[in-house]
């Protein structure tokens, strides 16, 4: 018997081990993911709030060169990406080139629609506005793939409806700072609606990887090579869009008036690619549940410190009521993910 009782506590001991590597490697991808998109958020708030070259006797400008911002975005995204796939290497698989270039389009005009927006609504607004993902998609699954749904998902949506609803209709009168606009809000949806775009063309980049790599099983691009490709057309496209609406150039006039702006951009642009690879690497070593409660916590939190960082963007009670409507519909996700 005392073979077997030797070898009890290196196997206890073992096992201890193991959780804390497991408990060091969340709390790792936790604060890359917090630190990541936070430090994106602020930035990203302050490029498109502020106002740049004023005084106390002349107003100042405001950004308003979406197409350039995404152009730098994207760019340096794909050439993190590069960078990526040089130091760890590609999948070997064929790649559905033209279906991510799709899917890159549409990521790109939902985040352009998402990122304008800014300039008309509050970054509570937009937080609790893009929380709203799954409603299109759910309609869409209805309407054209005859899905049908439990009604734990319909409370869910309902109630992230609502809350956004009395979020957006229960605002006290702003003494400082402007109300949000509708011009806004109608970015916001089309912004949700090349989300519900973008899902669909996803769904058909799995589906053709495997159509094309029949003998390999559970065929799928490696993460740097989704972003490249994915950042990579968007990047082409919103440099199209940039040279016809003028943000190319008159963006560029207004960074080098205001080199603070473009120093932000590109700041936040790689915040956002560093927030991608611990996305990554998040569902690599946990789980897809994980993510999602690290995200949506990371939402709360973003949302939050918008808040009590910015005076304009206080809130009144019926829109804290609103608030915390759309983030039990969050956590109800969570819960139910969790259960299943």
């Amino acid at each position: 018997s005392s073979p077997v009782e030797s070898r009890g506590p290196p196997r206890s001991s073992a096992a201890t081990m193991g959780a804390v590597a497991d408990a060091f490697k969340l709390l790792f991808a936790c604060a890359g993911i917090f630190a990541s998109f936070s430090y994106f958020a602020v930035l990203q708030e302050d490029v498109y709030k502020k106002e740049y070259g004023g005084s106390d006797k002349v107003k100042g400008e405001k950004f308003a060169f979406t197409f350039l911002a995404l152009t730098a975005e994207r760019g340096i995204n794909a050439a993190i990406a590069l960078l990526g796939m040089a130091v760890l290497g590609g999948s070997g698989i064929k790649i559905p080139h033209k279906e991510i270039f799709n899917s890159g389009i549409s990521q790109m005009l939902a985040m352009a629609a998402s990122n304008e927006a800014l300039r008309y609504v509050s970054f509570p607004t937009q937080v609790l506005g893009k929380s709203c993902k799954m409603v299109p998609v759910m309609a869409g699954g209805i309407v054209l793939g005859g899905k049908r749904y439990s009604f734990a998902e319909y409370l869910q949506v309902a109630l992230i409806t609502l809350g956004v609803s009395v979020f957006n209709f229960g605002g006290k009168k702003k003494k400082v700072g402007k109300p949000d606009q509708p011009f806004g809000l109608l970015l916001l949806g089309a912004s949700l609606l090349m989300d519900a775009v973008t899902g669909g063309l996803q769904d058909k980049v799995k589906k053709t990887t495997k159509e094309i790599n029949p003998l390999v099983k559970g065929a799928k691009p490696s993460m740097h090579e989704s972003m490249l490709w994915t950042n990579a057309s968007g990047c082409l496209v919103a440099l199209l869009l940039a040279l016809l609406t003028g943000h190319l150039v008159n963006g560029l006039a207004f960074c080098s008036k205001h080199p603070e702006v473009l120093k932000a951009i590109v700041v936040y642009s790689i915040s956002s690619a560093v927030g991608q690879n611990f996305v990554y690497y998040t569902l690599t070593q946990f789980n897809p549940l994980v993510l999602t409660t690290v995200t949506t916590t990371r939402k709360i939190f973003s949302t939050l410190f918008s808040v009590f960082r910015n005076p304009e963007n206080s809130l009144s009670p019926m829109q804290w009521g609103g608030t915390s409507l759309v983030f039990a519909g969050l956590i109800g996700d969570i819960a139910k993910k969790m259960m299943s």
